[in-house]
């Protein structure tokens, strides 16, 4: 904005300078070519009366005496009955040469020459003042442009600030009030905006702990009330086995709860600790196997390395990896493959099966579908947004048949992000 300001106001004076200084320019050389030729008519006059009143005395004309009457850059020559005589040196024919003749009384001619590079001079004198005034206005108007852009964009910056902190969360930020008018719309807009964010916010973050709260009750209920039925004696043995099982569900539940209120809340999931996602695969693969058998659908992972290292939080890969096999189980057909694999840049966690490829990565868009449509409603959603917390990626694989890859980093780079790009 500053730049196209300052840029349109030093136009707009070059082209007032220029129309009016190039017109004046021209008028002031064109006068000063007028006041020399009147200079001429009037030396040539005087010196021609002079010659006169010499030959009624009969004294002659000579070098010597034109010599005396030479001003700068002139040059007199005196004709009479075949005899010339000559004072001053030979003009180089320059356009600005003046040259005037003029009969003698008395008889002869006297000419007066005057030399085009003085007059160039003096014309060049006479326009110097208007383009130095030119410029001067034009640097003048670039000072004042500048001055002026940086009093009409503040208000901008400062509010360019104000939303920048807005987008980090920063709804206790204070939004000056402008004289211009603009600025101070978009002022009143961002200080409504701010108001209506952190009020959203507010009833957020207490649904968030109300629902945090409304779910682990009744989840720490079951969890007594199923470690309860596993510590009986009367309690045969598998049940014992399953009742164990399912209390590491409600465990891995109650985890997966806190860390999707946290990512609700707008926080990114920072429990890092070194995991094997080869071991996660598996574990999920294993997980699933009852559903998948009893859907008639295989579920296995594919050969790879038994260890891969990253640095991510555990939950939020398996909760990602169980939204990627429940989706293959419900819209996928045929074999369910979870591959692990390392991309030498990132890790890559995949699960495919034999469907037709989705269209493009809309699908990763909070849409909510009915058990007969075409799609996967809210929880590729919750998978994609998951992956970003934990500084990893979820994107469709490029095969002609469904592939969902979640890329993650390296062990040996915790800090590192996978960017859209890589995938």
């Amino acid at each position: 904005m500053r730049e196209r300001l300052i840029a349109a106001f030093i136009a707009l004076t070059i082209t007032v300078v220029g129309l009016y200084g190039i017109p004046r320019a021209y008028i002031v050389a064109e006068q000063v070519q007028v006041n020399e030729e009147r200079k001429v008519e009037r030396s040539l006059a005087l010196v021609a009366i002079l010659i006169a009143e010499r030959q009624g005395e009969a004294a002659p004309v000579t070098e010597e005496l034109l010599t005396r009457l030479l001003n700068e850059g002139e040059r007199y020559t005196y004709r009479s009955g075949g005899r010339e005589v000559a004072a001053g040196p030979a003009l180089t024919g320059n356009s600005y040469d003046i040259s005037m003749s003029l009969p003698v009384d008395g008889g002869g001619e006297l000419t007066l020459e005057r030399s085009g590079e003085l007059i160039r001079i003096r014309v060049s004198d006479a326009v110097m003042p208007v383009v130095l005034i030119g410029l001067g206005l034009i640097l003048l108007s670039a000072g004042a442009a500048f001055l002026l852009a940086q009093g009409m964009s503040r208000p901008f910056r400062e509010l360019a600030v104000v939303a920048e902190r807005l987008g980090t969360g920063r709804f206790d930020v204070t939004v000056p009030h402008y004289k211009v008018l603009e600025a101070e719309e978009i002022a009143f807009a961002l200080r409504s905006s701010s108001a209506a964010l952190q009020e959203l916010i507010r009833r957020e973050q207490e649904f968030a702990a109300n629902a945090s709260h409304q779910l682990r009750t009744p989840i720490t209920a079951l969890r007594l009330e199923l470690e309860d039925l596993a510590l009986w004696p009367e309690t045969p043995a598998p049940v014992t086995a399953e009742l164990n099982r399912a209390l590491k569900e409600l465990d891995r539940l109650t985890t997966a709860i806190s860390e999707l209120l946290e990512l609700a809340r707008g926080k990114r999931l920072s429990s890092v600790t070194e995991i094997n996602i080869a071991a996660l695969a598996r574990d999920a693969v294993e997980r699933w196997s009852v559903q998948a058998k009893s859907n008639g659908r295989p579920l296995q992972v594919a050969p790879g390395p038994l260890s891969l290292p990253a640095k991510v939080p555990p939950g939020p890969v398996s909760q990602i990896l169980d939204v990627l096999i429940e989706n293959a189980l419900k819209y996928g057909v045929g074999t369910i493959i979870v591959t692990a694999a390392d991309s030498e840049t990132h890790l890559h966690l995949s699960v495919s099966d034999q469907g037709v490829r989705p269209k493009d990565n809309s699908i990763f868009g909070r849409t909510v579908r009915d058990s007969t449509a075409a799609g996967e409603g809210i929880g590729l959603a919750v998978a994609s947004e998951l992956a970003e917390a934990i500084g990893g990626h979820l994107a469709l694989g490029s095969s002609l048949e469904t592939a969902f890859n979640l890329l993650l980093p390296r062990s040996d780079e915790p800090g590192a992000e996978i960017s859209p790009a890589e995938a």
